[in-house]
């Protein structure tokens, strides 16, 4: 039996693309996996969970259940979310003051910056002469526009803070929303891997610290949108979630790898152009207007010394500590920006190199978890920055619980150590700065073992959790490929699929876009890549 790419189109991920000339439906969800059958954690804790998923758990083979995968997604992050303001209730009861604010995890830089950037009074701030508002064009809008809704409330005057704070949190709450349900329809067969995202313990302490989560939703819709092979509106909010935090941006740097395997540069090309025509649109208002407020955030990013948590704080206090050499302002730059290009370079050459092609995720990953551990500074709500991408590109419960676990750690060693310096306190009435700095080490750690994860799931992709679970899995699962796209084509004909389907399954990416169906063409992967038949 000849298996040969079908000709690409448009589909939705996860689907068989076309009727086939037996009658069967375009469209039609291919089998779907769920955790309880196929993580080996959540397998062996099923029975304390109920049991092995059922039929109502497949997305469109409800039988008049209420609660289907996505509105229990919904669910789940609704409570999460509901969490989130109850572990926030000392502050939100007692305000935001220091060292109390960190004692009891609830910092947030909207309680902070509303009244130390002068939103309390003119909502406007950000955009005024002499601004000193440090974050994107599109934040500072975001930002604004809450201090225009906190004001308005009725209870405002009686507790700004708390109003401005709430405002943003119903924003942040809805964006995990959208977050979750994209992720899930990104995950394509694996919808449950968007419970990660909803119960994720990193969101849940740090989502309310800072406007993060809206560049991470517009990532994601991106992201989705590129695999529904829509690159031009892909960019655009990919170039909008780079006006809201720069990260986003990185996203170019996956796609251009996968433009290099194939040699076609179509798709890579209509991305890069819709993410510089919506970052421009966002920002040259403000570089005319007003330059010197827009240039703050670069002046501030280029001129900052070591910030908590990086690895270069984290040398700083150790070396102080032993009366070693620090790491200044004036050469960090060079250091980080430098140490990041480094792990660019090596991850552009597993990309291009490695005999199969990575899912988009992979890469997104690995790119941004370089730039986490490289930066300057490493924010408790960088994680958030990670967790959906985590959820696509290494949806392996045991991994992601022992790394949410290291980062909450983390979390609260940063505010144990502030609150040392804010109360004044002793060492023996507080937290030793070994243990911060220990904490620093063990979240990197664990963003390393993902990483090296997703490295192996490149290179063995019968490792891969997504690719192992396609029809013929099994096979695909002993590293024949040929084998596994036999015995996948047998596995759809049996369930009314064209069998053709196949060809492209055991590297499926449900967020490949137009590089899904694109055969490496570069001269180096040419042998490696003959078509099987």
């Amino acid at each position: 039996m000849s298996l040969r790419t079908p000709a690409p189109g448009p589909r939705t991920a996860g689907t068989a693309p076309s009727t086939t000339p037996g009658g069967h439906d375009a469209g039609r969800p291919l089998p779907v996996s769920v955790p309880s059958r196929t993580d080996g954690l959540v397998r062996r804790m099923r029975e304390l969970l109920g049991g092995p998923a059922g039929r109502h758990t497949v997305p469109g083979r409800m039988t008049g259940t209420f609660f289907t995968p996505m509105r229990v997604l919904i669910l789940l992050t609704t409570l999460s979310a509901i969490v989130t303001v109850l572990l926030k209730s000392p502050c939100r009861l007692n305000g935001w003051g220091q060292p109390t604010v960190y004692y009891a995890g609830c910092y947030s830089d909207w309680s902070a910056l509303y009244g130390g950037r002068g939103f309390a009074e003119d909502p406007f701030a950000p955009f005024a002469a002499g601004a000193s508002f440090e974050y994107p064009v599109l934040m500072s809008v975001v930002a604004s526009i809450a201090a225009v809704i906190s004001q308005t409330l009725p209870f405002s005057e009686l507790n700004p803070s708390l109003a401005y704070w709430d405002v943003n949190f119903v924003f942040t709450a809805v964006l995990w929303i959208v977050t979750v349900v994209v992720t899930a329809k990104s995950a394509g067969r694996r919808p449950w891997d968007a419970l990660m995202v909803a119960v994720a313990p990193g969101i849940i302490l740090a989502g309310s610290v800072n406007w993060d989560l809206w560049a991470v939703a517009l990532l994601a819709v991106g992201m989705w949108l590129f695999g529904g092979r829509r690159p031009l509106l892909a960019g655009i909010f990919f170039g909008l979630g780079a006006a809201m935090k720069l990260y986003p941006l990185l996203i170019l740097g996956a796609l251009l790898i996968l433009a290099v395997r194939s040699l076609k540069w179509t798709p890579f090309l209509w991305a890069a152009l819709g993410t510089v025509a919506a970052w421009l649109a966002v920002n040259l208002p403000m570089m005319i207007g007003n330059v010197q407020a827009w240039s703050v955030f670069f002046t501030f990013s280029g001129e900052r010394g070591p910030g908590l948590s990086s690895v270069w704080h984290a040398w700083n206090v150790t070396m102080e500590k032993i009366g070693g050499p620090t790491i200044q302002a004036e050469g960090l730059s060079l250091l980080a920006y430098g140490a990041f290009f480094l792990c660019c370079c090596a991850i552009f050459a597993l990309g291009v190199l490695c005999r199969y092609r990575p899912r988009l995720a992979h890469l997104a990953f690995l790119i941004v978890a370089a730039f986490v551990l490289c930066n300057k500074v490493y924010s408790p709500q960088f994680v958030i920055w990670l967790i959906p991408l985590a959820a696509l590109a290494a949806p392996r419960w045991r991994d992601f619980l022992v790394w949410q676990f290291l980062e909450v750690l983390h979390f609260w060693a940063i505010w144990m150590y502030l609150a040392k310096g804010a109360s004044g306190s002793e060492v023996q009435h507080s937290m030793d700065d070994t243990f911060y700095v220990l904490a620093i080490l063990g979240h990197m750690a664990a963003t390393l073992y993902l990483m090296f994860r997703v490295v192996e799931q490149m290179v063995h992709p019968w490792e891969d959790p997504v690719r192992a679970s396609l029809p013929g899995g099994r096979i695909w699962r002993t590293g024949n490929a040929g084998q596994g796209r036999v015995a996948a084509a047998a596995r759809l004909e049996s369930l009314g699929f064209d069998p053709s389907e196949a060809s492209r399954l055991p590297v499926d990416d449900p967020l490949g876009g137009l590089y899904d169906d694109a055969p490496d063409r570069a001269p180096w992967l040419l042998k490696a890549h003959a078509p099987v038949r």
